[in-house]
């Protein structure tokens, strides 16, 4: 359904430690940094969608979007959880609690906030 999805980051370092261990987790290939001014960083495939972490153009702070989120897929409730601990482990931020029985039927959701602050998610369909 997309192409692509690009979130700021205020610290590219911290941003890249932590998304390079979430999307390890879901299989999904960090491909490394794509681009100078402003820096950048690519993950996935045009195939199946990119992810793109940057600092912003304009060059003010990075922000997230109040009511924004990204939701990710994952093949199992065992990778979603996967997900989860690796995002704490790296620098991320409970949103609330491990991932649980999600708003849509049988699904598995769980939520972090990235080093920026932007609202992550996880969901594996059961």
């Amino acid at each position: 359904m997309y192409f692509h999805v690009m979130l700021g980051a205020n610290d590219l370092a911290a941003g890249t430690k932590f998304y390079d261990a979430t999307f390890k987790t879901l299989g999904v290939t960090a491909r490394g940094q794509f681009r100078d001014a402003p820096p950048a960083f690519m993950y996935g495939d045009p195939d199946s969608g990119l992810f793109f972490l940057t600092k912003p153009q304009d060059g003010q702070p990075a922000c997230h979007a109040n009511g924004g989120t990204v939701m990710f897929k994952a093949g199992s409730r065992a990778i979603a959880q996967a997900w989860y601990e690796a995002g704490l482990a790296h620098g991320g931020s409970d949103v609330n609690g491990p991932p649980a029985a999600g708003a849509l039927p049988n699904t598995i959701m769980g939520y972090l906030r990235d080093p920026t602050g932007n609202k992550i998610a996880v969901v594996a369909f059961e």
